[in-house]
C-alpha cells in the first residue's frame, strides 16, 4: 500500500442539452453537478477487506485469503487494460451470487469494487483495507451516481496501489491529479461503468473525472477548458423511467416521421452548439443579463423539442409550470419520461424565491437541491477540508 489514508470525491452529472439527439450523431453537452460522492480508504491490519455503503444500507467484508482464491495468474499484470477480464468477471459474479436477472444496486456496486480491487492488486499481496462511500447524489435518478462511485474507486485504488501518485501535499486541502493520471482513472472508472451498466457511453465517468462541461459527439468526448459556475435547482420528480424504452420510442418516431423528427434533432444540435458558444462567451467577457436570457430561451425551446420527441412527462410539465410561475426556466435532464429536471437560477435570484419554489415543488411530492454546475472533477481531500456531515457518514464511529 502506497497510501495509508485517502479521501477522494467525484461529481455527478446532468445533461444540459442534447438528450436523445446524441444517439443520432448530434452534439450533447454534459456538465458536472456540485453534488459529490465521497470515498474514504484506510489501510488496516485486519486481514479483511471491508466496504461500507450507507446510501444503500450495505456493509460487506471478506477475508483477504477468501478473495485471493479468485485470482488467476494473469491478474494485475496490465494496469492499463481496456478490455474487461471476462474470466475474472465470471468468477466474481458467481462469488457475489449474481444471476442474470439480479442487477440490484448493491450487487453491481460490490462487483465493480471487487473487480477493480483484484485487478489492481492481483499481481502482488492483496492489502487489508476498509472503504467507505457516501454520496450526496440520489441513486437511480440519472445523475451519474454510479459513475461518480466508479471514479472514486478508481482514483483511490490506483493511488493506493502505487499506479499513480497521491496529488495532495502536506499543506493543501484539496488536489487534483495530472492529465495522464486522470486518463488512467477515467479508463478504470469506465471499466466499473461497463460492469454496472453493460454498454455505457463513457460520458458519465468522463464528467466525474474531469468535471466542468464535456462536448459529446459520435462517441468522441471533448472536455471544454473553461465553464462558468452556474446556479441551478435540481429536482427529482421521483417518477421511474426506462432509458431503453424512451430511446426506442424516439427511434420509432424517427422511423415513422423522418421528415418531422430529423429537423427536430438538427435543432437540438443547434441548441447545444449555441449554448456552448454562450457559455464560452461568459468565461471570456463580463457576464450580462442577456447571456442568461439566451440560456433561458434555449432551455424553454429544448424542453418543447423533447416533448415533441415523446420523452416528456406530466411530472416534468408540472415542474416547468411551477418554476415559471416564479419566473424560472426548467427542462428535463437525462432520459426524460419522469426522472430529473434542472432549473436555471440567475445570480440575482433571491434566496426567498428559491425557497418558495422548493416548497412548491416539495408540495408536488418532488425532491429538490440547490447546487451548481461546472465544478471540478475527481479530487483528493485532506480530512479537515471535508464537511463534518460527510465525515460523519464516512467515519460514523
Amino acid at each position: 500500500m502506497h497510501v495509508q489514508h485517502c479521501i477522494v470525491s467525484a461529481p455527478g452529472k446532468a445533461i444540459l442539452h442534447g438528450e436523445h439527439a446524441v444517439v443520432h450523431g448530434k452534439v450533447a453537452l454534459a456538465v458536472s453537478l456540485n453534488l459529490r460522492t465521497f470515498l474514504e480508504l484506510k489501510a488496516t491490519s485486519s486481514g479483511k477487506v471491508c466496504v461500507d455503503l450507507p446510501n444503500i444500507d450495505t456493509s460487506l467484508s471478506w477475508d483477504v485469503s477468501e478473495l485471493r482464491m479468485l485470482l488467476s495468474a494473469s491478474l494485475g499484470e496490465d494496469k492499463e487494460t481496456k478490455l474487461l477480464d471476462v474470466e475474472l468477471l465470471r468468477r466474481l459474479r458467481e462469488f457475489v451470487g449474481i444471476t442474470d436477472g439480479n442487477l440490484d444496486t448493491r450487487s453491481m456496486a460490490t462487483l465493480a469494487f471487487l473487480y477493480i480491487y483484484l485487478s489492481l492488486f492481483g499481481s502482488g499481496d492483496l492489502p487489508s483495507l476498509s472503504v467507505s462511500v457516501w454520496s450526496e447524489l440520489p441513486t437511480g435518478a440519472g445523475l451519474g451516481s454510479s459513475a461518480a462511485y466508479s471514479v472514486c474507486l478508481a482514483a483511490a485504488l490506483l493511488t493506493a496501489s502505487g499506479a499513480i501518485p497521491a496529488p495532495l501535499k502536506d499543506t493543501a486541502s484539496t488536489a487534483r491529479w495530472c492529465q495522464e493520471d486522470m486518463e488512467l482513472i477515467n479508463s478504470w472508472a469506465f471499466q466499473g461503468e461497463k460492469i454496472i451498466h453493460g454498454n455505457p457511453s463513457g460520458v458519465d465517468n468522463a464528467v466525474g473525472t474531469w468535471g466542468g462541461m464535456l462536448r459529446f459527439l459520435s462517441g468522441k468526448i471533448i472536455p471544454l477548458s473553461r465553464v462558468p459556475l452556474l446556479r441551478i435547482l435540481l429536482t427529482n420528480t421521483k417518477v421511474p423511467r426506462s432509458t431503453k424504452v424512451l430511446v426506442a420510442g424516439v427511434k420509432d418516431k424517427l422511423n415513422k416521421f423522418p421528415s418531422i423528427i430529423n429537423p427536430v434533432l438538427d435543432s437540438v444540435d443547434a441548441i447545444s452548439c449555441t449554448c456552448e458558444k454562450t457559455l464560452a462567451e461568459m468565461t471570456s467577457q463580463p457576464i450580462t443579463g442577456e447571456h442568461y436570457n439566451v440560456l433561458e430561451e434555449l432551455i424553454d425551446i429544448n424542453q418543447s423539442q423533447l416533448n415533441v420527441m415523446g420523452v416528456g412527462h406530466p411530472s416534468l410539465d408540472t415542474l416547468c409550470r411551477v418554476t415559471l410561475a416564479r419566473g424560472l426556466h426548467s427542462k428535463l435532464t437525462g432520459a426524460g419520461g419522469g426522472g430529473c429536471g434542472i432549473t436555471l437560477l440567475r445570480p440575482e435570484t433571491d434566496s426567498s424565491v428559491v425557497q418558495s419554489t422548493v416548497q412548491d415543488l416539495r408540495d408536488c411530492g418532488y425532491e429538490c437541491w440547490e447546487t451548481s454546475i461546472g465544478g471540478p472533477g475527481v479530487q483528493q481531500h485532506s480530512p479537515t477540508s471535508v464537511k463534518d456531515e460527510v465525515m460523519e457518514h464516512l467515519s460514523p464511529h
